[in-house]
């Protein structure tokens, strides 16, 4: 009887603590955890980082607060030039400040917020992935659709300005954001058949004052040829010690006599 009675309690003591740990909730290192008691009200007091917190009765929510991603796809807004962009993506890292986890979930709008498949709760995403696109479309339309992938390290830094501005305003201090960054920036198909003709309009009008360039030469050879009569006799000269001299190497088997021709041609004896 008496290990009987040592045996319950400690079967029971193990029950218990089985029990404790089945119904236990660990927060996560980069998360905030907040309790929702039996009564479905949310405690203001954040869970940190590492505590063990039981589930029994209520249950711990967590909201991951570290270098969460917000990726903006698909875009298509105006530049300057009043084009269309084919495609204008670009990601956000956005940080929460610990202490104002409670502040956001509780007095936010829940449609602020996003839910993964996990069950982890991902504070004011879907504010920032507004907020990103009302930014790029503000931004976009201070630049020509060609130039915006020469400028982009200057988009980035308005698109964070714009938005830490525009949080500001709201008063959102607990949102950091830390990064921006423009991925594809894809002008339309008419901007770029038009900058591709412009090229090769421009490539032709080199190419033609190239050729001007050339014949202007050549008219200003020839205009001083003519205009020096002992020259075209020099050339002449040149050109009848060439024939001679392909004669005499037995490069040339047919010469053309002009029908003024005084020299002698030396065609040869019979063979």
């Amino acid at each position: 009887m008496s290990i009987t009675k040592k045996v319950i309690p400690a079967l029971f003591s193990v029950l218990v603590a089985g029990v404790a740990l089945s119904g236990c909730t660990v927060v996560d290192t980069g998360e905030v955890g907040l309790r929702v008691k039996f009564d479905k009200t949310v405690e203001s007091e954040e869970l940190v980082a590492g505590s063990f917190n039981q589930t029994v009765i209520g249950k711990v929510l967590t909201f991951p607060v570290k270098d969460v991603s917000v990726d903006v796809r698909d875009m298509q807004p105006l530049a300057s030039d009043n084009s269309t962009m084919k495609d204008f993506d670009i990601s956000v890292i956005y940080n929460i400040m610990p202490a104002s986890v409670s502040d956001l979930y509780i007095n936010k709008s829940r449609a602020f917020h996003m839910v993964d498949n996990s069950g982890d709760i991902y504070l004011m995403h879907a504010y920032i992935y507004q907020t990103a696109r009302n930014a790029v479309y503000k931004i976009a339309r201070k630049y020509e659709a060609l130039n915006m992938n020469d400028n982009r390290a200057q988009i980035e830094q308005e698109l964070q300005e714009t938005m830490i501005s525009t949080l500001a305003d709201e008063k959102l201090t607990g949102i950091v954001i830390s990064q921006v960054r423009v991925g594809s920036m894809v002008p339309s198909d008419a901007v770029k058949a038009s900058a591709d003709n412009l090229v090769r309009a421009k490539n032709e009008e080199k190419t033609k004052e190239v050729e001007v360039q050339i014949a202007k030469k050549e008219a200003e050879r020839i205009a001083a040829l003519n205009a020096n009569p002992g020259a075209i006799s020099y050339m002449q000269a040149q050109a009848q010690m060439k024939i001679a001299e392909g004669i005499s190497e037995g490069k040339v088997h047919t010469v053309v006599i002009p029908y003024d021709f005084k020299g002698m041609v030396n065609i040869g004896g019979p063979k």
